[in-house]
């Protein structure tokens, strides 16, 4: 099969052709080079590209999504299989910053109606008295 054009990758991918620029400098992807010094891709990249997107909506940094694909035999393109096993290592990860979310919501409608802020008492400003634990001598900051 006929490689890709940066801007028929782009199309396919829906990515801007820059992104495409910056995810090759970062190597999460690679495109070969034609005598005119153009770049093309393999169409396997339409696959890799919709890893790295799907493992970055889900807040997966580029460094982590890179290492997962350093784990892969010559670079080859992620299978089903190994998203699987790739994703779950990510899933602890994705859960503790859920359940963080969750309670910043649920401390969020509190703090609206208290509007204090305080160090001492503010769930959101001052997550499980945090404060209290790094000044046990009982030095306050109430604003």
């Amino acid at each position: 099969m006929p490689e890709l054009t940066p801007a028929q990758m782009a199309e396919r991918s829906g990515l801007n052709v820059s992104a495409l620029h910056y995810y090759e400098k970062e190597r999460l992807i690679h495109a070969t080079r034609t005598g005119g010094n153009q770049r093309r891709y393999s169409r396997d990249v339409l696959r890799r590209l919709a890893f790295i997107r799907a493992a970055q909506r889900v807040g997966v940094p580029l460094a982590d999504i890179r290492a997962a694909l350093y784990t892969l035999p010559e670079g080859r393109t992620p299978t089903a299989a190994d998203w699987a096993r790739l994703s779950q290592a990510w899933r602890d990860d994705l859960n503790t910053r859920i359940a963080t979310l969750e309670r910043l919501r649920d401390d969020l409608s509190g703090c609206i109606s208290c509007g204090c802020l305080s160090l001492e008492r503010c769930k959101l400003h001052n997550p499980d008295d945090e404060y209290a634990r790094q000044h046990p001598q009982g030095n306050t900051l109430v604003p």
